[in-house]
């Protein structure tokens, strides 16, 4: 069958490419089928809608007649939204590092007819040059050897496939020392960059879970090392080019170390990261600076990430018109001529503080950041400031906007709930929690078919069994909506999530979850891991889940299945505790979870409820059901005082504090390091 099969599609990333004259075929049994009846080797194209570099590949080698004769000849071509099947992408991405590549979109990965990889890269430019052959001599190499020379492709397919059975195998447990959190900690800490904050250098990505584990250290501990890297880092995030000054929301990462130059896509899970993370930290410092980049962040969320049905689409494209950035980008004579309502001196001032010259700062044009002026102005400054960047978002409004993926993803949309419940709650925003509410309700009465949680919505259409990420994190939505709500059918529905992960995604060995469920497609192999990627390893979160769901039902199978995960994984920590971050951050729940217990009804105990919603402890797990507590909780059998409307008992481990029927006081109770 000779034509391009992705016009049926819902995925806009494979809709992209509807027009290629490469003969693309969607994932699934019909394409596999069709390399082994012609006897080619696959070429696998996975990437996503929002990705920069994915585009450069298109318009140099998709759309080109010649390129695409050679690899219609060549191989049976399959198109993969990464996004819509991370199960796919996990195990050819893991594949290519093996290959001791580095990993990145676009993915372009050969594979035997049976779906095995055998070589593999990212980008490949269309003509040869520096070195780097073009991408169609690649593509008649490849195919010459896959026939011409076939074992070669039988041994480097043999030998990724031991690799990623080996990576899925569950390894020796362990189990890491209370200790290891405060280590962890100190050893991040010293190589946080003292000048732009991150860790790392060129290119710099945020790293939510990271700052999270440091921020947790500080209120653990008082350590002002601690503290001072997640404010310094965040200051510079929020103050420089990766943060969007006029529409809010932060990009992908930073092409330089200093966080001027964004690689201009804008991501669902990054911002719902940085949302979570912003209104722990306003909240922890009374930062004006953390406080406004959190009411922007969420305000570009509501205004232009909500679907129709309610839930929040995917991601906006780094390129409009073709050119990455063009949409964000101003001429110096553009931003004269936009502000020519304010004082000259004024306007001056302006472009002064926001790195606005004749040559710019980005490939001739200026990218809108206070790098070289962090600090907080006079208040009559930044106000009429702010009435500038107004004008400047509406002078910006008409220009041609990137791209928008608007299909909902389960994973990504639990994130976003969770952040936006807690942080509504925290700062007494309530649309922010009827936003978070309206998500949830849309992927429970339409993204759950026959019983089970899907992965993707988009067109009318859902599609495929969520992964255990999208169970774990709509998991942690359903908690954060029970805290802010008191409601107690998200409690209930986070414990049956928590079942059928348990049922289909657990491993029988008791070595955490599979990634994808026993039912599900079978691939050439079934992942697990417990690592951090741009997003939270499923394995870590639900660390924290079954901490949390432990503590709130005083259930003791949620913490043996908690203890179960960090003993399987344990011995990664020595070998790179680096992107075990999120893994960390739910050990220090299990092992040090404040519990604030609410026991009565009436404005006396909503007034607590509020303290403790406000606490800026990542930690701290809110009960308001003590009359349902089992014997084995410390809150068990905890009353109203005489005299009393209300109480809270504040639980460390098996103790309790004496009821606490003042809110000043609980306030103090879980006050922030002095």
């Amino acid at each position: 069958m000779s034509q391009n099969l992705l016009r049926e599609e819902t995925s806009p990333y494979l809709l992209q490419h509807k027009d290629n004259p490469v003969h693309w075929r969607p994932w699934g049994p019909a394409a596999l089928a069709e390399a082994k009846a012609s006897n080619k080797p696959i070429l696998l194209s996975v990437g996503y809608a929002a990705c920069h570099w994915c585009h450069v590949m298109a318009h140099e080698s998709f759309e080109d007649d010649a390129v695409a004769a050679v690899m219609n000849e060549l191989f049976v071509n399959i198109k993969v939204d990464r996004e819509e099947r991370p199960d796919i992408d996990t195990i050819y991405m893991s594949a290519l590092h093996h290959l001791g590549e580095q990993g990145g979109w676009p993915l372009t990965m050969f594979l035997t007819p049976d779906g095995e990889p055998f070589w593999g890269g990212t980008y490949f430019p269309k003509t040869a040059g520096y070195g780097r052959p073009g991408f169609p001599d690649v593509c008649r190499e490849v195919s010459r050897i896959f026939h011409d020379e076939s074992e070669k492709v039988t041994k480097n397919a043999d030998a990724l496939r031991a690799a990623l059975k080996e990576q899925a195998k569950a390894q020796d447990p362990g189990e890491p020392a209370p200790e290891i959190l405060d280590n962890v900690a100190d050893r991040l800490v010293r190589n946080v960059d003292p000048e732009h904050g991150g860790v790392g250098s060129a290119p710099k990505f945020p790293q939510p879970f990271l700052l999270e584990l440091l921020w947790r250290a500080w209120l653990r501990s008082g350590d002002e090392r601690a503290r001072n890297s997640v404010t310094l880092t965040l200051t510079r995030m929020c103050q420089g080019g990766i943060y969007d000054h006029l529409g809010g929301g932060l990009a992908r990462y930073s092409v330089d170390e200093r966080w001027l130059v964004p690689h201009f896509e804008k991501m669902l899970y990054d911002n719902a990261c940085l949302i979570g993370l912003l209104s722990d930290v306003a909240t922890g410092t009374d930062s004006t600076l953390f406080a406004a980049r959190l009411h922007e962040t969420v305000g570009w969320v509501l205004r232009e990430m909500v679907t129709e049905e309610g839930a929040f689409g995917a991601s906006l494209d780094a390129d409009s018109e073709g050119e990455e950035g063009k949409f964000y980008v101003w001429s110096e004579t553009e931003i004269d001529a936009a502000l020519t309502d304010f004082a000259p001196d004024d306007v001056a001032d302006f472009k002064r503080i926001y790195d606005v010259t004749p040559n710019g700062n980005f490939e001739g044009h200026t990218i809108l950041n206070r790098l070289d002026h962090p600090e907080d102005l006079p208040t009559d400054q930044e106000a009429l400031f702010a009435r500038m960047r107004e004008v400047l978002f509406t002078t910006r409004a008409p220009r041609i906007r990137p791209g928008w993926d608007d299909k909902i993803l389960t994973d990504w949309n639990g994130q976003m709930i969770a952040a936006l419940a807690r942080a509504g709650a925290a700062h007494d925003e309530p649309v922010w929690l009827e936003a978070a509410q309206s998500a949830f309700e849309f992927i429970c009465t339409r993204m759950i078919m026959n019983g089970r949680l899907h992965h993707a919505f988009r067109a009318g259409k859902l599609q495929h069994l969520a992964m255990a990420d999208g169970y774990a994190n709509m998991i942690s939505a359903a908690q954060a909506l029970y805290e802010a709500t008191a409601d107690d059918t998200c409690l209930t529905q986070a414990k049956d999530w928590a079942d059928e992960l348990h049922t289909h995604y657990w491993d029988n060995d008791g070595h955490g979850y599979f990634f994808t469920a026993d039912d599900a497609e079978a691939l050439v192999v079934r992942t697990r891991s417990v690592t951090d990627d741009a997003t939270p390893s499923a394995n870590a979160t639900m660390i924290e889940n079954l901490a949390r769901l432990y503590y709130l039902t005083g259930d003791e199978t949620y913490r043996d299945r908690a203890n179960q995960i960090i003993r399987t994984f344990a011995s990664d920590l020595a070998r790179n505790f680096f992107p075990m971050c999120t893994y960390l951050n739910g050990l220090d729940t299990l092992l040090n979870a404040t519990q604030v217990v609410i026991a009565g009804t009436g404005p006396q105990a909503d007034a607590l409820r509020q303290v403790a919603l406000k606490s800026p402890l990542p930690s701290l797990v809110l009960n308001v059901a003590s009359n349902d507590l089992p014997a084995s909780h410390p809150a068990h059998g905890k009353t109203v005082p005489k005299d009393a409307e209300a109480a809270a008992y504040v639980c460390q481990g098996t103790n309790c504090s004496l009821p606490v029927d003042n809110a000043d006081a609980l306030h103090s109770m879980l006050a922030r390091p002095v």
